[in-house]
């Protein structure tokens, strides 16, 4: 990459996700009936859903000991030289109870969906956030990858990350706003289907209460009231804060993935700014999406959320 590249908000995307995560093991998967995926691009509310999840399905949880054993990561490689095939073994092989749920940062085509009433009966949570706010998420998030994992997978921790914003928006960064306005581009044909609910993550925190039970209703979840105090303190973010080490991937590779705190950094909404996303590449990050969010609606909802259009 040169300066120059470096520097220029409207460099072309860096091609694919980082090699410890493959969205073609998704196409292996013995889907089941009552199985729910969630479905969320890199930095937009994909722990939080996941716990959400875990929580109303456990009926309030506070001493599970990593997220990613109670909702597996459809794609994640723990090694490079892991057996895929073995991988998908251990997602059959999860008992049928309770309900399995998945994490992915995969949309259709890549994440096979399951048509209502041709395939399995399958649920998918999809969670979308601002691009300017997932890309302000990322380059952080990135960077607290322990040293380990960069070497265990060989690839350049300085020129992923960047020395800056602008340059990791040229290079990785581009590469996942990409993939954000692919996710939204593909899934929003399907927001209205019964098996999909389509949230966004300004809504959510706005109303974390409100979010909490919408996904309850919407998968079934039968909470007796005098768990909702529980199931709302133990999907809070101070809540998630305080046990973070719940939340990084402690227990699915035998090599440290991140460092503490990378994972439950800061929540909030409105703070592109100040991790460094300019205005100059937000014009840039509008003009991309415009060129794939193939549905001007879609794109408006992407940034500010409200009801979705019928």
């Amino acid at each position: 990459m040169t300066d120059h590249d470096a520097a220029d908000p409207h460099a072309g995307p860096a091609d694919g996700p980082p090699p410890w995560i493959d969205p073609t093991m998704q196409q292996h998967i013995g889907w089941r009936d009552g199985d729910i995926v969630i479905s969320v691009p890199a930095k937009s509310g994909t722990t939080w859903t996941m716990n959400i999840v875990h929580q109303l399905r456990s009926g309030g949880d506070p001493g599970f000991d990593d997220i990613y054993g109670k909702v597996p990561w459809l794609e994640f490689v723990p090694r490079p030289d892991s057996d895929r095939d073995a991988i998908a073994a251990s997602f059959d092989a999860m008992p049928a109870e309770p309900r399995r749920a998945f994490k992915t940062h995969s949309a259709p085509e890549a994440l096979p969906y399951q048509t209502p009433g041709v395939g399995p009966d399958v649920k998918y949570v999809v969670v979308v956030r601002n691009p300017d706010e997932a890309l302000a998420s990322l380059r952080p998030f990135i960077a607290a990858h322990s040293d380990a994992w960069f070497e265990l997978w060989g690839a350049p921790r300085d020129a992923v990350v960047g020395p800056d914003m602008a340059a990791f928006f040229a290079g990785a960064g581009g590469g996942m706003v990409f993939g954000t306005f692919a996710f939204i581009d593909a899934w929003w044909p399907r927001r209205h289907e019964p098996n999909v609910l389509m949230l966004h993550y300004a809504d959510m925190s706005a109303d974390p209460e409100g979010a909490v039970r919408r996904i309850g209703d919407f998968l079934g979840f039968e909470v007796p009231e005098d768990r909702w105090a529980t199931i709302v303190e133990y999907t809070s973010f101070a809540w998630m804060k305080a046990n973070e080490d719940k939340f990084e991937l402690r227990s699915v590779s035998d090599v440290p993935i991140l460092d503490p705190g990378a994972m439950i950094r800061k929540g909030r909404v409105g703070a592109a700014r100040e991790d460094g996303v300019t205005s100059e590449m937000s014009a840039a990050i509008a003009e991309l999406g415009g060129q794939i969010v193939t549905d001007p609606r879609a794109l408006d909802w992407a940034y500010r959320g409200g009801p979705l259009p019928s």
